[in-house]
């Protein structure tokens, strides 16, 4: 059975698309077999990057390592059971399609609540988290005092991520395994960082999460995107000589994939 990783929460910005690109690419490199699927169905932000990768590699005749993606299947409404959701039927038809062929499933959920990433939680063996370093996106988690420093209850993704674990355990499948990424690190020791470390230290012991090093803000990966390229094709495409930014984001990655901890990978790309 392949592994299932959703990269989700309910916030845009955080760089799920970003993370979701750069580890399925990584993967593949490292030769592993990855189908990813986009269940943003408006933005699609993470197909459009898978597209937009392929196009490159068809004009520039270059051999780069490229997941699959797979669409969500179109289903008859009258193939519906009574009371089953249309969004069900579909995500499920297209989790069954990719299960065969595949060791990785890599699904991106959009920045909103719908009923598809709900689903899609419920499926994840790792769920991985982006989260941007600031209370702003702090408050997805769980919600603080007006310091900063308590925490005073859960939001209503943990709530969300709480009931995808329940449905998995009465499944009998084995528990999921979620990793809040940190995305935007300052590079200095300031107060609101410290605070943060503190705060998301003291709730990953109290609903069950580990904490990984996420990417730092830097200008290429904007500038990566209309190619559908990544911080790993930077020497296959012509650049000799990487910068001291390219290599410290590369880092990044690696101790990203190795934090994550997924069954037969090593960071070794």
């Amino acid at each position: 059975m392949a592994h299932i990783i959703v990269v989700g929460n309910e916030k845009g910005g955080a760089g799920k698309s970003t993370v979701s690109m750069h580890l399925a690419t990584a993967l593949v490199r490292m030769g592993h077999k990855v189908s990813g699927l986009d269940l943003d169905l408006r933005q699609r932000t993470f197909g459009r990057y898978i597209d937009n990768r392929k196009a490159f590699i068809a004009e520039s005749g270059l051999e780069l390592a490229c997941p699959s993606l797979t669409e969500l299947p179109e289903v008859e409404p009258g193939s519906l059971r009574p009371g089953e959701n249309v969004y069900d039927h579909r995500l499920s038809a297209a989790v069954a399609g990719m299960e065969t062929g595949n060791d990785f499933i890599l699904i991106d959920c959009p920045g909103s609540h719908t009923r598809l990433s709900q689903v899609a939680h419920s499926l994840a063996d790792t769920l991985v988290t982006p989260l941007n370093d600031s209370f702003v996106d702090f408050d997805l988690l769980a919600h603080t005092d007006p310091n900063g420093e308590r925490i005073t209850g859960p939001s209503v993704y943990s709530e969300m991520v709480w009931n995808a674990r329940q449905l998995r355990a009465q499944a009998g499948l084995a528990p999921i395994d979620w990793i809040v990424v940190r995305n935007r690190l300052g590079a200095q020791r300031m107060v609101n960082k410290e605070k943060m470390e503190r705060v998301i230290d003291l709730l990953s012991k109290r609903i069950g999460f580990r904490v990984a090093p996420g990417f730092n803000e830097r200008v290429i990966f904007r500038e990566l995107f209309p190619r559908g390229l990544t911080l790993l094709d930077l020497k296959d495409i012509g650049v000799k000589q990487l910068n001291i930014s390219n290599v410290a984001a590369r880092q990044e990655l690696r101790d990203l994939v190795k934090a994550l901890n997924l069954p037969g990978v090593t960071a070794d790309f």
